[in-house]
């Protein structure tokens, strides 16, 4: 067995592969990062749920992906909670950490605090989109509400659009260290069977929610009684063991899928990020028309715009937003 010297594993996703069941996971802990995501906004109890299923989600998808900038997963929904976003930076550069940030949008009129979480999103789509920078086309992939939990959504996305049986276990919420203070933590196990050189799409429909596709519509022989095992395996992990502080990742995996033969690669740092700056503010106001940017000026004379990720506050004197001037009412603009 290749798996290596102890790591420091807060704030961390370590990658690994199952060389018996030619299957590639990742094993996520989010404990500053999660705290510091959600200490942005003051959430209710099912919006803090939802946004923090889905930073984890987020860590563990955006780590699998060679990625060059951005990452984001968006959850829309007609129902109390609007939007779930978050976005997963990759490293600028090899020995740098990676970078999360996450919002969310909700009626608190419409909020049922005693309901299960999942259910405040109501009909809707989960999607994936990914950005590679300057130069390049963004990708997307949506899927439908559906399954009971934003992890059944992503299990879904990666069945739905990329033929890619893949299966999540999250745990997180609110802990404390003794003597320490209470914050939140999250961790979570991916497991991903690898890419066929030339995936070819099922005919028909699916044997999932609505007709969607899942693992047993992909897989099928000795691929599918590999994947089959590696679940039944993974179904044995504990809350605990999930969210640490006291398993490693490294003892995770070896009392997991020890006979499946675990073999790990270098664990990717993560930390909370975000990328507003007054530049790219300024830059967003700019497809607005000086009659829009007078009815944003306060009676102060100024322009302000706060971050909906980390709540950044910026402000702004209207003149200087690309226009020459900003006219009188009644100026036709």
């Amino acid at each position: 067995m290749t798996l290596g010297k102890q790591i420091a594993w807060d704030d961390t996703v370590l990658p690994f592969q199952l060389d018996r069941s030619d299957i590639r996971g990742r094993v996520a802990r989010l404990d500053g990062v999660l705290d510091q995501v959600l200490a942005q906004h003051s959430y209710p109890a099912p919006i803090e749920a939802l946004v923090a299923e889905a930073a984890l989600l987020t860590a563990l998808i955006g780590q699998t992906i060679k990625l060059r900038w951005k990452l984001s997963l968006q959850v829309r929904g007609k129902g109390a909670a609007r939007i779930i976003a978050t976005d997963y930076y990759g490293p600028g550069q090899d020995g740098e950490p990676a970078r999360i940030r996450a919002w969310a949008s909700f009626d608190p009129d419409r909020l049922d605090l005693g309901a299960e979480p999942f259910g405040q999103i109501g009909e809707g789509y989960f999607a994936i989109l990914i950005d590679q920078g300057q130069g390049t086309l963004p990708y997307s992939g949506i899927t439908p509400i559906a399954g009971g939990s934003l992890t059944a959504c992503a299990e879904t996305y990666f069945a739905q659009s990329e033929q890619l049986p893949t299966r999540f276990a999250l745990s997180f919420g609110r802990s404390q260290m003794p003597g320490g203070p209470e914050q939140w933590r999250g961790g979570g196990v991916m497991l991903q069977h690898m890419p066929k050189a030339s995936p070819g799409a099922p005919s028909g429909g699916g044997s999932g929610e609505g007709g969607l596709l899942t693992h047993a519509d992909i897989l099928s022989g000795e691929e599918g009684e590999n994947w089959t095992r590696a679940n039944l395996l993974l179904d044995t992990v504990e809350d605990i063991e999930l969210i640490g502080p006291s398993v490693p990742p490294t003892e995770l995996l070896v009392r997991l899928f020890h006979e499946e033969g675990p073999r790990v690669f270098p664990a990717q740092a993560v930390r909370f990020g975000c990328s507003c700056s007054e530049d790219k503010v300024r830059q967003s106001l700019s497809i607005y028309s000086a009659k829009d940017i007078r009815h944003m000026t306060t009676e102060q004379g100024i322009v302000t715009a706060d971050c909906q990720f980390c709540g950044a506050h910026y402000e702004f004197d209207p003149l200087t937003l690309g226009f020459e001037a900003v006219r009188a009412p009644g100026d036709g603009a």
